[in-house]
C-alpha cells in the first residue's frame, strides 16, 4: 500500500524482513518513593492526586517497538488488521487520572532569574554545574535528595514546595519524559506557582500531545530513544489487545495503568517479531474497541473523573464513541497486499 502524501523513511519498511527489527529504548525515570501523605491534599487539589499513585511496572520495549511500526504520523493513528485507532483523552483520564479539560499547557522558555524562581517555589535551588552554565533543568537526584524525606514538623510552605517538586518529578520522569533522561526542564515550574490555579490546565492534553510527538519521531528508522508516557501507551495496548499479555487476569485497579504493576505484571515478554505476529493474527477478532464499559472498571473509577473530564458514564444508554475508519487492503497509509499491513 502506498503512502498517502509523503515518502519519508518509516520504521515499518524494515518489517518486511521478519528477522530485522529495532528495539526502542525508553526514557522513563520513576520517582522511586511514594508521596508523603501530607502532600496528598495538595496533589489532589491540583489534579495530580491519581497520577501520584502510579506505580512502576516493567515496560516491554519489544512490544512498544512493534506498536511504533504501526504508527502513522499523518493521521496520528495505529494501523491494525481490525482498523485504525489511537490513544485518546478518555484513555488519559481513565488510565492516568489527569484532568483533560482546561487551558493549554504552554511552556515558559525564558527566565530572568531561574535560581530565584526555584527559591521562591521550591524553597531551594540547585547549583549549576559550572559558573557559566544556566539553570534550565532540575536533576531527579536533587529532587529526591531534597524532598524524598520531609521533616516531621514541616510547615505548610515547605509542604507546598515539596508538592511542586513531586509534580515536577512526575512530569519529567513519568508523564512527559524527554531526552533529558535524568532531568526535568524548569519551564514547567512557573505553571505550579499558584497551586489553586494548577488544575485549570489540561495536563492530560499535554501528555497526549507529547506522546503523539514522540511516536511520530520514532517512526524514523535512525531514532531509538522513545519519550512520552510509555506506561500509558503500554497499558492502552494491553487493555485493547489482552492477547499481548500472557497474564491477563489481573484485577482492575485505579489508576487503570496500575493493573499491570502488581505481582506477575503482564507475564512473559516476547521479541518484536513475535509481537508482530500476535497482532497480525489476533487483532482482527481480538481487538477491544470499548474496554472501559466492563462493570468491574466502572465500579473503581471515581465519579469525579467522569464529571471533571466530561466523559459519559459507561452504564448509561448514551455513551461517548469515536468513529474510526476500517482499514481495507489498499486503503491504509502503509501496507501491502491481502492482509499484510506493510509493503
Amino acid at each position: 500500500m502506498a503512502r498517502l502524501l509523503k515518502e519519508d523513511p518509516h520504521i515499518s519498511d524494515a518489517a518486511k524482513n521478519m528477522d530485522s527489527y529495532r528495539v526502542v529504548r525508553g526514557r522513563v525515570n520513576a520517582i522511586g518513593y511514594p508521596p508523603d501523605e501530607r502532600l496528598m491534599p495538595y496533589l489532589e487539589q491540583v489534579g495530580f492526586g491519581s497520577a501520584a499513585l502510579i506505580r512502576t511496572f516493567n515496560l516491554r520495549y519489544d512490544l512498544l517497538s512493534a506498536l511504533v511500526e504501526r504508527w502513522c504520523p499523518e493521521t496520528h493513528t495505529f494501523h491494525f488488521p481490525c482498523g485504525e485507532c489511537t490513544v485518546t483523552l478518555e484513555d488519559v483520564a481513565l488510565q492516568l487520572g489527569l484532568p483533560i479539560d482546561g487551558s493549554p499547557v504552554k511552556e515558559v522558555s525564558a527566565f530572568a532569574e531561574p535560581a530565584a524562581l526555584c527559591y521562591s517555589l521550591l524553597g531551594d535551588s540547585p547549583q549549576p554545574d559550572d559558573e557559566e552554565s544556566t539553570l534550565t533543568e532540575l536533576k531527579f537526584t536533587w529532587l529526591r535528595g531534597k524532598f524524598g524525606q520531609l521533616s516531621a514538623n514541616a510547615t505548610k510552605g515547605e509542604l507546598m514546595c515539596a508538592a511542586r517538586a513531586y509534580i515536577m518529578h512526575l512530569i519529567g520522569g513519568v508523564l512527559m519524559p524527554d531526552s533529558n533522561n535524568n532531568n526535568v526542564h524548569i519551564m514547567y515550574l512557573p505553571l505550579l506557582a499558584d497551586l489553586a490555579n494548577v488544575r485549570s490546565y489540561s495536563w492530560g492534553s499535554a501528555v497526549l500531545a507529547y506522546l503523539y510527538q514522540e511516536l511520530c519521531r520514532l517512526t524514523k528508522p535512525t531514532v531509538v530513544d522513545l519519550g512520552g508516557c510509555l506506561t500509558l501507551l503500554q497499558s492502552w495496548a494491553l487493555y485493547r489487545m489482552s492477547f499481548l499479555a500472557s497474564v491477563s487476569h489481573q484485577p482492575d485497579v485505579y489508576p487503570l495503568v496500575n493493573r499491570w504493576s502488581i505481582y506477575l505484571g503482564i507475564g512473559r515478554s516476547y521479541t518484536v517479531p513475535i509481537y508482530r505476529m500476535m497482532i497480525e493474527q489476533h487483532a482482527r477478532e481480538g481487538f477491544i474497541w470499548i474496554p472501559y464499559r466492563r462493570p468491574e472498571i466502572a465500579a473503581i473509577i471515581p465519579s469525579s473523573v467522569y464529571i471533571d473530564s466530561h466523559i459519559v458514564v459507561p452504564w448509561r444508554s448514551c455513551t461517548m464513541t469515536i468513529r474510526l475508519r476500517p482499514t481495507y487492503p489498499g486503503s491504509a497509509m502503509r501496507g501491502g497486499a491481502a492482509d499484510s499491513w506493510h509493503e
